[in-house]
């Protein structure tokens, strides 16, 4: 059966709707996603300057609190609990006069739609997740979308237990049995993004090859929201060349509702799936926010990570009471409640305010023109 993946655009057809009814918004994070900050210790390796920093910190972390920094245990969660996450996307497509269908896939857990299903107004919500797949040399994100209730729990179970002890041939076993239920999709979320630094070359090698070895149990690969423009152009061209159909994922993990969607006639997620996957039809619709710079918004969403909410719930108003890290006994806590005074030391708050003056606008335009203007070939995505 011939594949259809259809991109359209916000400004160039904000009603590109026609007989389709309804927009699913695909791949957000809550805050019961653990979001690593590694990426902080593989800065330190090539930045000039930072390194130095770096053990700087080791050490005095270490002789005032007893506390080996540890980037790989230490972890920040996005600002929004699952109920304003889920009610960000479904107000966002309801502007757009559609009805609204949320998948939210949260890394390596389903406790979000666990809390959502208990929730009047979001039962219905899928079970889904961002599961951390290695494979050879590499290290893969799938959406998991619509697990049956009843084996969420046994499969998450599993999929910890293969991220713990990954084989490539377990993997395809575990992704040709989740195939063999016809509700359940699985999406290659951002396939051309390195993200844990393997080299582009050997990720994009091992991407080719976990494509032609999985074969019909990928069921599209994601257009992602947050990556620029010149990585996704590329995810189109790995879509033409192995066959594959294109989906959206919006990869939300701030207060940015997500920047590329699905426009479908189907009333509920499992007649979604079934489009996707018999009828092998995809309609993207790119939102009005991926115009805006791509650097501009990693920079709002960063800015999101460390701004206080004084309107949210107690214990999660202040952005340090979202990030964790492992105390002297090895147990996570709170940067709050590791504060010596209960604020954070000069050097973080020097930094945190370094960010939040590149958010504001005089001085994220500058900040801007130092970048290239990827998303100005936005247009040159539409592929039929």
């Amino acid at each position: 059966m011939q594949l259809t993946s259809r991109i359209t655009n916000n400004w160039d057809e904000p009603l590109a709707g026609g007989e389709l009814t309804t927009g699913v918004s695909l791949h957000s994070h809550t805050s019961v996603s653990e979001e690593t900050l590694n990426f902080i210790h593989a800065l330190s390796q090539w930045i000039p300057g930072v390194k130095n920093i770096e053990s700087h910190y080791r050490k005095h972390v270490r002789n005032k609190f007893g506390i080996e920094l540890d980037f790989d245990r230490a972890n920040w969660r996005p600002p929004l609990q699952p109920r304003m996450a889920w009610d960000l996307e479904c107000g966002q497509i309801e502007k757009l006069g559609f009805r609204s269908l949320v998948s939210i896939t949260d890394h390596d857990t389903m406790d979000g739609c666990f809390t959502l299903r208990t929730l009047p107004g979001s039962r219905h919500i899928p079970m889904s997740v961002e599961w951390s797949a290695p494979f050879g040399q590499s290290i893969f994100h799938l959406g998991i979308h619509n697990v049956p209730s009843a084996d969420a729990t046994t499969w998450m179970q599993r999929f910890a237990a293969y991220t713990a002890q990954p084989n490539d041939e377990i993997l395809l076993s575990m992704l040709r049995e989740l195939h063999e239920s016809p509700q359940i999709l699985i999406v290659f979320n951002h396939p051309l993004w390195d993200l844990h630094k393997v080299g582009d070359c050997l990720h994009t090698s091992e991407v080719l090859r976990f494509l032609q070895r999985a074969g019909d149990t990928i069921h599209a690969v994601e257009l992602n929201g947050l990556r620029h423009a010149q990585e996704n152009r590329e995810v189109i061209r790995l879509a033409r060349d192995t066959n594959t159909l294109l989906i959206s994922g919006g990869d939300r993990h701030g207060l940015e509702p997500n920047a590329v969607l699905n426009l479908t006639r189907a009333a509920t997620f499992t007649e979604f799936v079934e489009e996707i996957r018999v009828e092998k039809r995809s309609h993207l619709h790119i939102m009005n926010q991926y115009q805006e710079r791509w650097e501009q918004r990693i920079v709002r969403s960063t800015l999101n990570a460390v701004t206080n909410f004084p309107e949210f719930m107690p214990g999660w108003q202040r952005w340090d009471e979202r990030v964790y890290h492992p105390d002297a006994n090895g147990q996570m806590q709170t940067l709050h409640s590791l504060w010596a005074d209960g604020r954070p030391p000069l050097a973080v708050r020097t930094a945190i305010g370094i960010t939040r003056l590149f958010g504001k606008g005089p001085v994220s335009a500058p900040l801007s023109l130092a970048f290239p203007r990827v998303n100005d070939a936005t247009h040159e995505m539409e592929w039929i």
